[in-house]
């Protein structure tokens, strides 16, 4: 192929430069990693999950290492929205990029009390609905879990954010993951965000205690990528033929470009990228960077042809 290929998408309401983007909770608030590289480079950043009132999150230890991936049980440790706006939305204003707000709330009124406060804000290009953090005792996962709450909150958020678009990141912790992404579509949600975390947990064989504080945490990493791939795949039949209109954003142990390329291949329109910063700080630039180069190699013109091309 003669040339670079394009590797601009449109995702849920938004044009993006590239399809990688910054996954929510790995990324802070976008400004830790700029000494490492100008965000302006990715499709977009995900901010970690603001919710109403300040979180300080649940005790330590909260992140364990596992075999291909890892455990954490943060808890939402966020500094509230209000916070937000004075202090992080200013620089991220001023970014070349997507800047995309991750919502969390207890309520269906505080989802919406919350997309309410944020969208139209100079800086938010889209709000993503965090219905499947399993480190929480209220909200995240509880909503996640059953298509009637999640098309519930879906609602709230976007009747409350105009507008500004509404995407909703789904957990992998159910039996069957369509219904509840057709209850986030039928809604409103112009994109559809999978996988979150795994429900998992970690055991100090010797002291006779689990590693986390919680217990309980979220698994990520490579070790996951399997389900994600499933779970992409099958909710972008189903919303293939509903609702066309309703983009897919997938991750899951997305470690390189080849990884990207999958995930866009079972459906996905972009993908995001959460474990893989921690252990090189530059990691979403790298796959991007990689990303390209698999379609130049494949002779790919444009990386939105990936999206659905899988061979069956």
């Amino acid at each position: 192929m003669s040339g670079k290929p394009d590797m601009r998408v449109s995702l849920g309401g938004l044009e993006l430069k590239n399809p990688v983007i910054a996954a929510s909770g790995t990324f802070g608030y976008g400004r830790e990693y700029s000494p490492f590289f100008d965000p302006a480079r990715l499709g977009g950043l995900v901010v970690k999950g603001i919710s109403l009132k300040p979180r300080e999150g649940n005790p330590p230890p909260r992140i364990a290492e596992t075999a291909g991936g890892m455990l954490n049980a943060i808890g939402l440790a966020n500094l509230g929205v209000e916070a937000f706006i004075a202090e992080k939305l200013p620089w991220l204003a001023r970014q070349d990029t997507a800047v995309v707000v991750n919502l969390y709330a207890e309520s269906v009124d505080e989802f919406g009390e919350l997309a309410g406060r944020l969208a139209g804000l100079d800086g938010v290009a889209a709000l993503e609905l965090n219905v499947s953090c399993p480190n929480v005792k209220a909200g995240g996962m509880a909503f996640g879990c059953d298509p009637g709450p999640v098309g519930q909150v879906t609602q709230a958020a976007v009747e409350a954010a105009g507008d500004t678009p509404v995407w909703v990141k789904l957990t992998p912790n159910v039996a069957d993951p369509v219904p509840v992404a057709l209850a986030a579509a039928q809604a409103g949600a112009r994109a559809v965000c999978l996988i979150n975390t795994l429900l998992g947990m970690a055991i100090d064989a010797r002291t006779r205690k689990p590693v986390l504080a919680n217990v309980f945490g979220g698994l990520s990493g490579p070790a996951i990528k399997p389900v994600g791939l499933r779970m992409v795949w099958q909710v972008r039949g189903t919303l293939a033929a509903q609702h066309p209109g309703v983009d897919l954003v997938g991750m899951g142990g997305i470690a390189s470009g080849v990884d990207a390329a999958e995930y866009m291949l079972a459906g996905a329109t972009a993908v995001q990228v959460g474990t893989a910063s921690f252990s090189r700080p530059d990691a979403c630039l790298m796959i991007a960077q990689e990303l390209g180069q698999f379609c130049a190699e494949e002779s790919v013109a444009r990386v939105s042809d990936l999206t659905g091309g899988l061979n069956t």
